[in-house]
């Protein structure tokens, strides 16, 4: 029996996008400019048009909105944190598309991922830091 090999699609490309609990694998498409998040439409997944604005702005930056269609599964955090996450992602795979993107890309500061995360809650306390009311007596 011979082993099939899997060919890689050549107009498909991939990146991980991630900031703070939130991480979407995103796919890009040669197309007319769709975006796709979860199953659905930008505009109906977030529903902010601030939200909707981060997520095109690697695409907007590269003049790339019409060219590629955007497919992106996201899961974990809120709703900002999931559109940086696939802002992150689109940077990343528009970088996969072509490498030639890349310094303006960085120079935006959308390939950085963003470290802050929530602190972890230690034993002894109500939240990360917040602690019972000190008395004296």
């Amino acid at each position: 029996m011979a082993k099939t090999k899997t060919v890689k699609d050549p107009t498909k490309f991939y990146g991980t996008g991630r900031r703070k609990n939130a991480i979407a694998k995103v796919w890009i498409t040669a197309g007319s400019g769709t975006i796709t998040v979860n199953q659905k439409e930008l505009g109906a997944y977030f529903g902010k048009k601030t939200l909707e604005m981060i997520v095109r702005q690697p695409l907007e930056l590269t003049d790339m909105l019409s060219k590629y269609d955007v497919i992106a599964n996201v899961h974990g955090g809120g709703n900002s944190g999931q559109a940086g996450a696939v802002r992150h992602g689109i940077a990343r795979a528009l970088v996969v598309a072509d490498a030639e993107l890349r310094p303006a890309l960085k120079a935006a500061g959308f390939m950085t991922r963003d470290p802050r995360m929530k602190e972890r809650r230690k034993y002894g306390l109500k939240k990360a830091r917040k602690a019972s009311q000190f008395s004296k007596r």
